[in-house]
Parts: structure tokens; sequence; C-alpha cells
């Protein structure tokens, strides 16, 4: 029987992907989701990047088998893809959120996560609340980067 851990993850995931879409539309200038401020060293476009690699392949390739390969570092030195093609990609990454998700069973959110993080094991159940709190925590950032830079 599927989870309702798991649905309930996926919808805040997806939810939260929206808002990452809402995020890259409301920028006025489509340069400055390319720009940094200060401090800042990863614009708007590139935490984009970042979190649509970070979910197709954390849940997408591991959880649903999707053979998405990641290449995290140019997920941070890509720059100027348009905005149309990163809201294709959080689209993209959204389809591999619901896919990876829509068949795991409350049974198998305790059992090990396949991959190690930090050099820890721990259960898909923390990995994917992990995801989670990673990608909101990004979102957040976008947010501010926008209302700094515009």
């Amino acid at each position: 029987m599927k989870s309702m851990i798991a649905e309930n993850v996926s919808e805040i995931i997806i939810r939260d992907l929206e808002k990452l879409k809402t995020e890259i539309s409301l920028f006025k200038v489509e340069e400055n989701i390319w720009k940094v401020k200060a401090t800042v060293t990863n614009s708007a476009g590139n935490l984009t990047l970042h979190l649509c690699g970070n979910l197709q392949h954390f849940i997408g390739a591991v959880l649903g088998g999707s053979g998405y390969i990641r290449n995290r570092e140019m997920e941070f030195t890509l720059k100027n893809i348009p905005r149309t093609e990163l809201l294709e990609e959080i689209e993209r990454t959204i389809q591999a959120v619901s896919t990876g998700l829509n068949s795991i069973t409350d049974g198998e959110l305790y059992i090990d996560y396949p991959l190690e993080k930090n050099g820890k094991k721990s259960s898909k159940a923390f990995f994917l609340l992990h995801l989670v709190a990673h990608l909101n925590y990004h979102l957040g950032q976008v947010n501010y980067l926008r209302r700094i830079l515009e």
C-alpha cells in the first residue's frame, strides 16, 4: 500500500517547487536571475539548477529509477540559461518527484536510504525530510536574493 507519508512529502516538495517557479517568474529583469550581491555566492539561477539536480538525483534516479545523471558542479557553474529553460527544468523535477515517490510504501520508509549522506546511513523517511528542509532553505535564499536585487 502506498505510503501516506511519502505522498505528503511529495505534495510538500511539489508545492514548494511551484513556489520556486513563481520566484523565478517574479524576477522583473531576467538577467538578475544570474546575479549575486555582496557576500552571496550563488545566484537564484544556480540555486534553481542545484535544487532540480538534487531532487532529480536523490528522488528521481535513486528512488524512482529515472536514469537521471547528476552533474553537481555544473549546477553552480552554468550561467545565463533562459528563464523558460529553468522553468522547464523545475517541471521535469516535479515529474521526477511525483514518479519517484509514487510507489513507496510505509514499510520502505524505515529501511536505509541506498546512499550515505556525510558518511552516515539514514532511513528513507529521514532522508526525505532532509530533502524537504534543503529545498526550503534554498527557496528562502532565492526569495531573499530576488527582493535584494529588485
